[in-house]
């Protein structure tokens, strides 16, 4: 099973962006499915969750209200919709997926299993 990202971008700030990852196999009862982004010369880090089972979703602090994940089981199909982007946002993204069987805290790496390429996207005016 493959996770595969798209959507990025050049964009200026104050632009939008939806970032797309194609997730089969990974069952929305099995799978908790997150974004994480690293930016230039920082560690990765996580940006949103959205958990197994009951679909409960997290956000970083600094996303939170600008940025929304979303689900479409029917398609498989994990999205990240970036609003009033910053130059800050800029970072290559990457979706993962871990099981259920994990309860650690989602921005715990280590716990994901499954990584997609990441994709690219540039805030700058």
């Amino acid at each position: 099973v493959q996770l595969q990202a798209s959507g990025g971008g050049l964009v200026r700030p104050g632009d939008s962006l939806r970032l797309s990852c194609e997730a089969p196999g990974f069952s929305p009862d099995d799978y908790t499915l997150a974004w994480f982004r690293r930016a230039p010369e920082k560690e990765r880090e996580g940006v949103a969750c959205i958990r197994s089972g009951d679909g409960r979703i997290y956000y970083m602090d600094s996303v939170n209200g600008r940025f929304t994940i979303s689900r479409d089981n029917a398609k498989n199909t994990v999205y990240l919709q970036m609003n009033s982007l910053k130059p800050e946002d800029t970072a290559v993204y990457y979706c993962a997926a871990r099981s259920k069987v994990y309860s650690a805290s989602w921005l715990l790496m280590r716990t994901y299993d499954y990584w997609g390429h990441g994709t690219q996207v540039t805030v700058s005016s």
